[in-house]
Parts: C-alpha cells; sequence; structure tokens
C-alpha cells in the first residue's frame, strides 16, 4: 500500500522496500503498519531516496495532515516499510520538516526506543520532490491543508491523477461538505472524509463521513486504515461541521459571545466550564489551540449551511481574526503565548 499524507500544500509518503522497519510512536500512539509499496522486481523505492537531515518545522506545526505524515516515520510499535517522500513547492519549508523528522526520530534514539542502525535506515530513505507527479499510482492520499474548499479543490484534481484506479482519496476537513470537494473529481466515489481530531497524538477519534458518491469499498478501506493506526471511528453523515464541530464550534462561539458581553473573564469563562462540565481545557483556550481563523471558518461554513442564525459567528472573534490574533499559533488569541 502507498500511503499518501497531503498537508500544508506538501504530500509525504512512505513506499515499500524489501525489509520492513520498526519505529516507536509519538503521534499515533497505537500498533500500525503501513505496507507500502516498491518495485515489484528489486523491492526498492520506485521514487528514489534523497538524504535529508531529519525534521523539525514549526511553520508546518498547525496543519495536522503534516503532523499525520510526519509520525508515520516515527510511530509507538509503528512499522514503516521502505521510503518516505516529502513533496511542497517550498525547498525551505522541506528541509525544515525534514529536519524535524530526523530530530524525532533521534529523541527516540536516545530515549533507548529506536537503535541508531534502523535511524540512519529512516533518514535514508526519507526523501524531497516539489512535484507531485512523483506520487503517481498512490493507493490511499489523505489531505490535511487549511480549511479552504477552493484549496482542497485544486489539490483533488491533482490528486485525481496521481491515486491509482480504485484507490482512496482522503480530506481531513474539519467542516467542509464532501460532496462538494469530491465533485472537483471525476471519481466521486473514491472521495471520502477522514477527520482527525486535534492534537493528533491524544486523541483517539476519527471521524469518516461518506459523500453522496463514496462506494462501499472507499469506506472500508477508510475505517481499516484508521482502526490499524489504533483510532476509533464514527460515521457522519454529510452536512456542515458532521458530528464534532456542529456540537463543538457553536460552544466555542457562544464562549466568545460571553466575552464580548463581559459576563466574565476569558479565565473564568474557561475555568467554569472546566471546573463544572468536567471538561479538560476551557472553550476560549481551546479555540485558541485550534486556531480563531480555522472556528471562524467553521462557524461561517455552519452559517452558511445550515442557514440558521444561531450559528453567526461572534464579532469579537471576527475582530480577532482580523486583527491577526489567531490563538497560540500567532502568540496571541484569548491570551497571550
Amino acid at each position: 500500500m502507498l500511503l499518501v499524507f497531503v498537508g500544508a500544500g506538501g504530500w509525504l509518503w512512505n513506499r515499500a522496500g524489501r525489509r520492513m522497519v520498526s519505529a516507536d510512536a509519538t503521534l499515533c500512539h497505537s500498533k500500525a503498519q503501513f505496507d507500502v509499496r516498491g518495485d515489484p522486481k528489486t523491492g526498492e523505492p520506485r521514487v528514489p531516496a534523497l538524504t535529508v537531515p531529519g525534521v523539525g518545522n514549526k511553520r508546518m506545526a498547525p496543519f495536522r495532515g503534516l503532523e499525520v505524515g510526519v509520525t508515520v516515520l516515527q510511530g509507538e510499535n509503528l512499522s514503516v516499510v521502505g521510503a518516505g517522500q516529502m513533496v511542497d513547492v517550498s525547498k525551505e519549508l522541506l528541509g525544515k520538516a525534514a529536519e524535524r523528522i530526523a530530530a524525532g526520530l533521534q529523541k527516540l534514539v536516545d530515549k533507548g526506543k529506536l537503535d541508531e542502525a534502523k535511524r540512519k535506515v529512516l533518514v535514508a530513505r526519507l526523501g524531497t520532490a516539489s512535484n507531485a507527479s512523483q506520487a503517481l499510482e498512490a493507493d490511499f492520499a489523505i489531505e490535511a491543508v487549511t480549511e479552504n474548499e477552493e484549496l482542497k479543490k485544486s489539490i483533488f484534481k491533482e490528486l485525481d491523477g496521481v491515486v491509482r484506479p480504485g484507490g482512496v482519496m482522503a480530506t481531513n476537513t474539519s467542516s467542509i461538505p464532501i460532496t462538494r470537494i469530491g465533485s472537483a473529481t471525476r471519481r466521486p466515489e473514491a472521495v471520502i472524509g477522514m477527520h482527525f481530531m486535534n492534537p493528533v497524538p491524544l486523541m483517539s477519534l476519527v471521524e469518516i463521513i461518506r459523500g453522496a458518491a463514496t462506494s462501499d469499498a472507499t469506506f472500508a478501506a477508510t475505517q481499516s486504515l484508521a482502526e490499524r493506526m489504533g483510532k476509533t471511528t464514527v460515521v457522519s453523515r454529510d452536512f456542515p461541521g458532521f458530528i464534532v464541530n456542529r456540537i463543538l464550534v457553536p460552544m466555542l462561539n457562544e464562549a466568545c459571545f460571553a466575552l464580548m458581553e463581559g459576563l466574565g473573564t476569558a479565565q473564568d469563562i474557561d475555568t467554569a466550564m472546566k471546573l463544572g462540565t468536567n471538561q479538560p481545557m476551557g472553550p476560549l483556550q481551546l479555540a485558541d489551540f485550534i486556531g480563531l481563523d480555522t472556528v471562524l471558518y467553521i462557524a461561517d461554513v455552519l452559517y452558511k449551511g445550515m442557514g440558521d442564525s444561531k450559528y453567526r459567528a461572534c464579532p469579537l472573534l471576527r475582530q480577532y481574526v482580523d486583527a491577526g490574533w489567531l490563538g497560540k499559533k500567532t502568540g496571541r488569541g484569548f491570551y497571550r503565548y
């Protein structure tokens, strides 16, 4: 199986070599095995692996798809077969991403969870490229760029020419209807939603969303892959926000209204919800961690898609986004970081 991760405008995938290399996990916290295909005659990766120094890219961290992809190379009891390939139009970002991977693998060596020989093999099998065409005949692609429908559609048009016939094209969208994303391809039956929760290392849930045309085979393959990653799956109908964000984002938005109206301070609102409803994190802090721009985008998707004023975004939330106060990733949101 050739597994491709598309995130932050880039692709990361693994290809099968002859030997299976085990690494310890930091993201999946689960047992998984990714069988990826090499040349059937030689067993060598079809795309030559380029030597890269490792991984470490804070600029890419907000893009969960990249985080998921990176961890394919460093997962607990995770078997990585063959080479890894990352594709992005930015060589600078690729270099930083490669540094992060190697740094993560080195930490596993330092902790005694991965031996040095296997680390060297993994790093040697990681390559970079700036053209998606080198991922031809991918079996399973997972897109995880920012919540921008037009961007996602443009990527799925590219994936349509990369993923092999019978393969799966999944999106990590947290709110955009799968049916609309699938309409950008020539085979909407192969398109499905595979929404990982953030932060992926700690959250065991994956929402699976079938579009209007998603086939049973596509659904079965997606559910199987998520379970092999150690995730628990739920199935949602293809309506804006799906299950989690249909319920979560209105709560976060209402907390913004409460703050704007002076009902309480940010600290008091969060403390009240943590201790009063036994949540591990208050809604305003959670919004900061998700990214206020993402929360606003989802709120707008819900409002537009459902046509109900109860989903309208709080003006204070929109103001913070306009000011560039997007939460933890920019150093300021409802709190300062």
